[in-house]
Order: structure tokens, then C-alpha cells, then sequence
């Protein structure tokens, strides 16, 4: 099973992010747009897992204890650079605990074998993407041309905002690839004190 830890978004910020990608989304019409219903927080990645060890991880991840976060979702941008944009994205600010509970899941499931992170935790919401691969840097990154026509229309608008939550509650999440795009599936919460 392929798994992931996150958080998700109240319904009031996801209503208002449908709203600025209905006026955007058509000066970027080959890239592919996340549904709405799939967008989170990812804390961590973790991939392929063993059904049988399922409740291990279940385990390690309810002994972490975390405060509730703040988390504020604004403004935009494109990994792994604007020139080069792969990935276009709503930004996030949060107080300390939201890269606290990060570190701790990753701490948890390092515990049980699993790679740490390498990079730092950097918190944002994927809206599109403009081609396969990942985000990061390349050595063979060149322009590449499927956002310029939004990065144009977005550079003469207020940057957005999309609203404060406080996150109460982490996730386990089971991804299933399909034609369609990836289903995402709550396995397991767990509260934030």
C-alpha cells in the first residue's frame, strides 16, 4: 500500500481556492490540475508499506504529541523556479508547530526504518503540475513555458488569500494511482493537543 501523513484542509479555504483556480485555470490549460477534493498538507511521504506492519505504523504515529497549529494558506508559487516551473503551488505560514509535527512524524517513521528527509520541511498545497518528475532542481532545468501565460495574468493581481485554520488533527493516508489520477483514502486520525 502507498501511504502518506497529512493534514487536511477546513472547507471554507478549499471553497475559496476553487474560486481563484475557476478564474485561472484556463491560462494554463495543459497543465494537470489537482481535484480539489484531493488537496493537503503533506507531512510525509512515505510510499510503499506493508499492509502487515500497517498497525505499527498506526502505533508510532499516536504516540507523537503536538499542539494544535496555526496555519495560514496565501499567495503562490513554482518550484523548482518560476523560469523553470514544474509544480504551481498556494503558500503556507504557520507558527513553529506545523515544522514541529513534521520532524516528529518524520522522527517516528524513521524509527521504524524508513529514509529521514533530507530537505527541509517546506509547507504548501500542489495545485498544478506542468509536467512529470519531480519538483526539485535539476541539472538540465530550462524555461519551460506551460505556466508563462498564468505567471502573467498573476503577476498584475493582489496576491490571494485564502484563509486561517487551526489544524486539531493529522491524517495517515492511503494514495491509489489510477487513470483518473491519484484516490486518496483517510486510513487513521490523530488528534493534535
Amino acid at each position: 500500500m502507498r501511504l502518506f501523513v497529512a493534514l487536511d484542509l477546513e472547507d471554507a479555504i478549499r471553497a475559496r481556492i476553487a474560486t481563484f483556480l475557476d478564474g485561472i485555470r484556463g491560462f494554463a490549460p495543459e497543465a494537470r490540475w489537482v481535484r480539489l477534493a484531493s488537496l493537503h498538507v503533506t507531512l510525509k511521504f512515505i510510499g510503499e508499506w506493508d499492509r502487515d506492519r500497517l498497525q505499527e505504523l498506526e502505533t508510532a504515529l499516536a504516540a507523537i504529541h503536538c499542539a494544535a497549529t496555526q496555519i495560514a494558506f496565501r499567495g503562490y508559487g513554482f518550484f523548482p523556479t518560476q523560469r523553470s516551473a514544474r509544480v504551481f503551488w498556494v503558500g503556507i505560514d504557520a507558527d513553529p508547530g506545523l515544522a514541529a509535527l513534521a520532524g516528529k512524524v518524520d522522527q517516528a517513521c524513521a524509527a521504524l526504518g524508513m529514509a529521514r528527509e533530507e530537505r527541509a520541511f517546506s509547507p504548501h498545497l500542489t495545485l498544478a503540475r506542468g509536467n512529470s518528475g519531480a519538483p526539485g532542481r535539476r541539472k538540465d532545468d530550462r524555461p519551460n513555458r506551460r505556466f508563462e501565460r498564468l505567471q502573467e495574468k498573476l503577476a498584475v493581481v493582489p496576491t490571494p488569500e485564502f484563509g486561517r485554520m487551526t489544524a486539531r488533527e493529522f491524517f495517515l493516508y492511503e494514495s491509489k494511482l489510477s487513470p483518473a489520477g491519484s484516490q486518496y483514502t483517510k486510513l487513521k486520525r490523530f488528534e493534535l493537543h
